[in-house]
């Protein structure tokens, strides 16, 4: 998995795209925590759920469901969140289903159930280009840990920065004209 420092890089780039008058900063702290909250998963470890059980890491928390559960739940928090209904939805589903999709292009663990309960297959992109991350602190500060973030500032933060870029590029162009 990329790190619990990275996962929130979509919602920001989205967010940054977004602008301010679609997505404040009450959505946007929704969206990052939508896009780590899979995660939350490895707490299973701890009551001895095993890693391959669809409630395990990188299991049902992971898939699409999952993050259209969310989703409705943004909706339902429209107001408090200071969004439509639909603009809630969409940017905290998005976010969250991003966390798959990130993880699906590590080069560790069992895959990605995420399209679960449909599939209890878990996927892997052809292309797995970031390290993954270790679940062990200790290691997190090694060299093991200074590979992951690199190949995530690389394949992650380069990306999500070049699109929040243009994303406001774009935005003032057109308001200027």
């Amino acid at each position: 998995m990329p790190t619990v420092l990275t996962h929130p890089a979509v919602p920001l780039a989205l967010g940054a795209v977004a602008g301010g008058d679609r997505v404040c900063g009450r959505l946007l702290v929704a969206g990052v925590i939508a896009s780590v909250l899979p995660d939350a998963d490895v707490l299973g470890f701890r009551w001895g759920v095993p890693y391959a059980s669809e409630f395990g890491h990188r299991g049902f928390s992971h898939s699409l469901l999952f993050a259209v559960l969310l989703a409705i739940t943004a909706a339902a928090a429209a107001r408090f969140l200071r969004a439509s209904r639909g603009t809630a939805a969409w940017f905290v589903g998005l976010s969250c289903a991003s966390h798959g999709l990130l993880d699906m292009l590590t080069n560790g663990g069992k895959g990605v159930a995420y399209f679960w309960p449909v599939s209890a297959e878990r996927f892997f992109f052809p292309a797995r280009v970031i390290e993954v991350s270790t679940l062990n602190l200790r290691r997190f500060f090694s060299s093991a840990g200074i590979s992951t973030l690199s190949s995530e500032l690389r394949w992650i933060w380069l990306p999500a920065a070049v699109i929040a870029c243009a994303g406001l590029v774009i935005r003032r162009g057109r308001t200027a004209g």
